[in-house]
Parts: structure tokens; sequence; C-alpha cells
């Protein structure tokens, strides 16, 4: 299924996009919200710097629109396509997965970010530090 080596598997974990050794949080959990933007500064295993230059995650506010658009497209189908809610309970049902996702909505946007910036890679260690 999700297998290292797969951006898929480092953006649904959490973990280091160039090694997938060891979560680049802190706290795996995205509900601890006092806790939910503490990232290590580097992994551990393979030395990536996850804050790439100052304000490095910024553009993740961006992802996290459209990340945030599927959830409530997701919403809407089950809500009112599948279930057949009023539009004011699909509307409701939106915003309230929209305040419950919140939290993972803003780490998978983090992820899919320095994804897209970072390669997998299996040879990474700290011995072996090109960047």
């Amino acid at each position: 299924m999700l297998k290292k080596g797969n951006k898929l598997y480092s953006i649904l974990t959490g973990s280091c996009p160039r090694c997938h050794k060891e979560s680049m949080y802190v706290d795996k959990n995205p509900y601890h919200m006092g806790k939910i933007f503490e990232m290590h500064d580097r992994c551990g295993h393979c030395d990536l710097k996850y804050k790439i230059e100052p304000s490095f995650f910024y553009g993740a506010m961006y992802v996290s629109y459209a990340v945030g658009i599927a959830f409530a497209v997701a919403a809407f189908v089950i809500a009112n396509l599948f279930l057949g809610a009023s539009l004011i309970t699909t509307f409701i049902a939106i915003i309230g997965t929209l305040v419950v996702f919140m939290p993972v909505i803003m780490r998978i946007s983090r992820n899919i970010w320095i994804n897209m910036f970072v390669k997998y890679d299996a040879k990474a260690t700290l011995h072996n530090t090109s960047h």
C-alpha cells in the first residue's frame, strides 16, 4: 500500500520527505493544538533542514486552501448527495468538517508543500548530507 519512497507516504505520515525515517513534527498528533506547528529543526536521520528558508511554510497556506476545498467538497457530496440533507444542513456539515479537520488540513498542507521541493533519497544518512 503506502511504502517509503512514495511522496504520498511522506505527506500522509508527516515523515521527513528525504529519508522517510522520522516524523517532522515534535508531536505526531495534530490535535494537540499547542504543538500543532512545532517541528524539529532538522531530520535526525538525514539532517535535512525543514525550514528551508525563513517563512518557508507560508506557501503552505495556498496549499491549505486547496486541501480545505477538497474536504469541503467531500462533505458536500456526503451530506447532500449521499445523505440527501437540505442545503442548510449541508452547509453546517461543511463548516463542521472544516473545523474538525482544520489541524489535519494544516499538517497535510505543510507536508505537501515541503514535498514539492524535496525529493526522496533512500541513501540519505547523516554521513551523506549532500543536499
